[in-house]
């Protein structure tokens, strides 16, 4: 361990005497670093837990020690029969008061034989502890070549560190902790929530949380766009030695994760297998591929659910753990039979966009995927995931809502706008009266005698006879898609 206050005095061969009570600071404090500077103000020049040796008594005792203790210096020397003898009642005073230990260096005693203690028990402090580290690390690297090699690293890192360690999975709950009991259930739901914003930002990240088991540091682990898991480790009074070793377990960690997306990749592949053979109505083939390895296929009837986003492979980490459903990747799309729920949840917790069907059997999953990918269309921010009943409860005309539609229409309006701007309000009241002129004209506020001639302004214009059902459908539906 560094050297102290109290181990600093205790060496009678640099007899050095503590002139402040023992209540004055922390003298079992480690000291980081002994220093000396006759300056007016040193604290510049200093950093915090250092030790200070000044031979020059300053003028105004107060406020220099005052200076001193605010920086956080950890005790002052005072070199006698250097510049006056014995140690100034005015400078043991204002330590007494502001709690800094005062101690007094003899004549004989050189500057540089306090300092070079006090840097001695710094470097084998360092010495130990980079040992201690080599040491860790090994154990930590031997764990890894047991069976479960995981959890052999978590909790060799929890005995070597003296902490508590948890793994939160890519689900986002603590699935593992380390020792036993050292988590309660409010500090497992205190992590799992600290790690959710780092699970759904999709990088590499790292934080901080306070639990009733201590502080937690947290590490992503993973790559970006696929994290695996953050690891939790209590952090409290963690230093430099330490946190390298728990670096290290973060890579082995990650390693570890890594090498069961070899599997997991092997039943992905398997689930778009089964899911094909569905789609292809080899019902039976599907069914017997599926059972043993992913359960039983949905029983009807079902909603087919079709996902898009950067978040799909994370999605699909998260159905694998967290959802009784069948769910396959086909393609950049991610399929999921179920209910209306498991969509929803995997558009707002991972950005997906996405169409779900109408209820449907295995017979009809053709039919229900055309669907799904029909209400896709229709999501937005405010809507992610759209239902096709609701499209299909909307009508035919609800499907101009596209920009292709708009597009279309905009050419096609083109020539009524450029000639009169209002002429097409007046071409949708009208048509929207069933082309009846009387009706249209009151409503507008026309006589009907113009309004026939607004209407054969119109055809002039469009190069069309409005006479017709199909060219008013036509017509009709240009108004809409530009609405």
């Amino acid at each position: 361990m560094p050297a102290t206050l109290t181990q600093l005095l205790a060496r009678a061969e640099l007899g050095l005497r503590l002139l402040t009570p023992h209540s004055a600071g922390d003298p079992d404090a480690p000291l980081a670093w002994a220093h000396s500077s006759d300056l007016p103000d040193p604290t510049p020049f200093l950093s915090p837990g250092q030790v200070l040796l000044i031979t020059e008594p300053p003028e105004d005792a107060e406020a220099y020690v005052a200076r001193l203790s605010a920086h956080g210096i950890a005790a002052l020397g005072f070199g006698t029969e250097v510049v006056r003898a014995g140690t100034p009642e005015s400078l043991v005073a204002a330590c007494t008061q502001h709690g800094l230990p005062l101690f007094e260096v003899p004549y004989r005693t050189p500057f540089i034989a306090v300092v070079r203690f006090v840097a001695d028990r710094v470097a084998a402090d360092a010495y130990a502890r980079n040992t201690w580290a080599l040491r860790a690390s090994r154990a930590i690297s031997l764990a890894a070549l047991r069976p479960g090699a995981l959890g052999a690293v978590l909790s060799e890192l929890s005995r070597q560190i003296e902490r508590p360690v948890a793994l939160v999975g890519a689900d986002g709950a603590v699935a593992r902790s380390y020792p036993a009991g050292a988590v309660d259930a409010r500090a497992r739901r205190a992590l799992a929530e600290a790690a959710d914003p780092l699970l759904r930002s999709g990088r590499r990240a790292a934080g901080t949380v306070g639990t009733d088991a201590g502080p937690f540091a947290l590490q992503t682990l993973g790559a970006a766009g696929r994290l695996r898991g953050v690891l939790a480790v209590g952090s409290e009074g963690l230093d430099a030695a330490a946190q390298q070793v728990v670096t290290g377990v973060v890579a082995l960690a990650g390693l570890a994760l890594e090498q069961s997306r070899a599997a997991d990749a092997a039943r992905s592949r398997l689930r778009t297998a089964v899911w094909r053979a569905l789609v292809a109505g080899d019902t039976e083939v599907a069914a017997s591929i599926a059972e043993p390895v992913l359960d039983a296929l949905p029983q009807p009837p079902f909603r087919v659910a079709v996902l898009a986003g950067s978040g799909v492979a994370a999605a699909a980490d998260w159905l694998e753990s967290n959802a009784d459903v069948f769910f396959a990747r086909d393609g950049q799309d991610l399929v999921v039979l179920g209910d209306d729920t498991v969509p929803a949840t995997l558009a707002g917790r991972f950005d997906l966009r996405g169409g779900v069907s109408s209820p449907a059997g295995l017979a009809g999953l053709p039919t229900a995927l055309e669907q799904a990918a029909a209400a896709r269309n229709r999501a937005t921010a405010d809507d992610p995931v759209a239902s096709f009943d609701d499209v299909a409860a909307a009508g035919m005309l609800e499907l101009l809502r596209t920009p292709d539609a708009r597009a279309v229409a905009a050419t096609a309006l083109q020539p009524l706008f450029a000639a009169d701007p209002t002429l097409p309000g007046i071409l949708r009241t009208w048509l929207d009266a069933d082309g009846v002129y009387d009706v249209a004209a009151r409503q507008l506020g026309i006589h009907r005698h113009t309004l026939r001639a607004r209407v054969a302004e119109a055809e002039r214009l469009l190069g069309r006879d409005l006479s017709s059902f199909a060219a008013r459908a036509d017509l009709y539906a240009a108004l809409r898609a530009s609405a």
